[in-house]
């Protein structure tokens, strides 16, 4: 099995440098412009499953990069991205205090998911994933988020020793390839 993970494109969010947990917005132009690069760049490999964050944006991006109609993608809660609480949407900058990485300080701001429930339940859709697939000659795609895609990049290769998966993540509109 090969496990293509990509990154959802770009939304006017990122492009204001701010937070996107569960409350983020569709892709913007740029964002549409890159998931459509992506589809140049995939455009010979088919895909036997492909798999989605419910959120819009990364829909969006996973169906324009493959061809897939949106109604035939795997929609997996699992994949959402981390809930960010009450810092969602605001400006990443020195106001802003951070737990690590891009993880708001859970202290200072409510409703923060936990990094080791939100490590979970990444684990446990890859654990699901590579089960149902590991054997077989077969493409799968997953379209998620900066946290999911460095959450994943950390548990199939190496874990951050500081814990921030957010550093190793993928780019806007960027994918990574696992053989696995």
């Amino acid at each position: 099995m090969k496990l293509y993970v990509v990154r959802h494109g770009q939304t006017n969010l990122n492009l204001e440098h701010k937070l996107q947990g569960k409350t983020g917005l569709p892709l913007n132009e740029h964002g549409i412009a890159q998931a459509e690069e992506l589809s140049n760049e995939l455009k010979n490999i088919k895909f036997f499953k492909a798999y989605s964050s419910p959120q819009e944006r990364a829909i969006q991006t996973v169906s324009i990069a493959t061809g897939i109609d949106k109604n035939k993608i795997i929609i997996d809660e699992r994949l959402q991205p981390c809930d960010m609480g009450e810092a969602d949407n605001k400006v990443i900058d020195e106001n802003l205090h951070f737990e690590f990485g891009l993880l708001p300080d859970r202290s200072l701001y409510k409703g923060v998911e936990d990094p080791g429930a939100f490590k979970a339940r990444i684990k446990s859709f890859l654990d699901e994933i590579i089960s149902a697939y590991k054997d077989m000659d077969v493409n799968i795609i997953v379209g998620g988020h900066k946290c999911t895609t460095g959450c994943i990049e950390g548990l199939l290769n190496k874990w951050p020793e500081d814990n921030n998966f957010f550093a190793i993540s993928t780019k806007n509109g960027k994918y990574k390839v696992y053989n696995i």
